[in-house]
């Protein structure tokens, strides 16, 4: 099928994008072609470093950051973990209740030396804020697609001092976002973003790179990467990209196309189209709309199935997710499951 200006080879029913997005034909190709170079004996390493300049472009534009406030890494906790190792000791975290483990576990894993971290309710998490060192928090949840107030967020963590971090993984590529203001921002690449698995990037405000610990320190993070590639003494780059990860070839060659194609798009539409196909659903099924294009229902999943849906099960109910390439008859095949 042809939708947002790219071809997508989707079957019908294919409602499983918050846990693997489907790549447009273009970004797929653009895989294969790299695979087949790579059989053929024809890539060198610096062969991929234009992939990686562009995937930080697409994801800084997709969050509205700029590129040089990016790293590359390959999973959001490997990321968020430069973040949680910077902490000091004694630090308070206050965290969502239920929130994907990526974003609480890496902070959780310093509790030895004194750092807590405290769950709260998601729509409550503002008014927690005060008494914490950091507020870390999905910007839409993985398990039912809340979404948490980033207005209120922002004003409660900018009166109490607090510093912010933010997990667009499943909010990137189908929301607008202007997420600047975020002390850090990560996101996975394949679910939304339509890469392959092993891209991810961490964005990181001025004032808070000191404040990070490039707790993988390596070759790639050093202002002229091939020229670090031995021998002490530690050399890293002074901005961000001192908190790189050496990069995973075929998947930043996706993301660079994916991202460079998600960033062309009017994300204002694509959300309407996204959020309009959830909220359709919901109202069907008589329940309000939430303008998340996730989904959460109580379900007979192996109804589900039958039917020739693919979706998840999380959190014990049936997980729907909706992108570009999914349409008005895939919402009616699930309301048929329903009834």
């Amino acid at each position: 099928m042809k939708t947002f200006g790219a071809e997508f080879a989707v079957p019908p029913g294919y409602l499983n994008t918050p846990s693997i997005g489907i790549p447009p034909s273009h970004v797929a190709d653009a895989v294969a072609e790299s695979v087949e170079r790579w059989r053929r004996g024809g890539t060198r390493p610096p062969d991929f470093d234009e992939a990686v300049a562009k995937s930080r472009e697409g994801f800084g534009a997709l969050i509205g950051v700029p590129a040089e406030r990016v790293a590359i890494g390959s999973s959001v906790s490997q990321l968020i973990a430069n973040v949680a190792a910077g902490l000091p000791d004694g630090a308070r975290v206050l965290a969502a209740e239920n929130d994907f483990t990526s974003v609480t576990f890496p902070f959780a894993a310093q509790a030895y030396r004194g750092v807590k971290v405290t769950e709260v309710p998601l729509a409550d998490l503002a008014e927690h804020v005060d008494g914490h060192d950091l507020v870390a928090v999905s910007v839409v949840q993985s398990a039912d697609g809340a979404q948490a107030d980033l207005g209120e967020l922002r004003a409660a963590a900018e009166a109490s001092g607090a510093a912010v971090l933010l997990d667009a993984t499943q909010a990137a590529g189908w929301q607008p976002l202007d997420l600047g203001w975020a002390d850090w921002v990560v996101a996975a690449g394949y679910k939304w973003l339509l890469a392959p698995r092993g891209a991810a990037w961490l964005a990181v405000h001025p004032r808070a790179l000191e404040r990070a610990l490039p707790v993988a320190a390596n070759w790639y993070a050093g202002e002229e990467p091939w020229q670090t590639v031995y021998g002490l003494p530690l050399r890293l780059a002074q901005g961000t990209r001192s908190l790189d990860l050496s990069p995973v070839w075929l998947a930043v060659i996706g993301a660079a196309a994916s991202l460079e194609y998600l960033a062309s798009l009017d994300l204002e539409a694509v959300r309407a189209h996204c959020a309009g196909l959830a909220d359709s659903l919901l109202e069907a099924l008589g329940s309000p709309g939430q303008g998340s294009a996730i989904v959460a229902l109580d379900g007979d999943a192996e109804r589900v199935e039958e039917a020739g849906i693919v979706a998840s099960t999380r959190a014990g109910r049936l997980r729907f997710g909706f992108h570009l390439y999914n349409t008005a008859d895939d919402v009616e095949r699930v309301i048929s499951t329903f009834r």
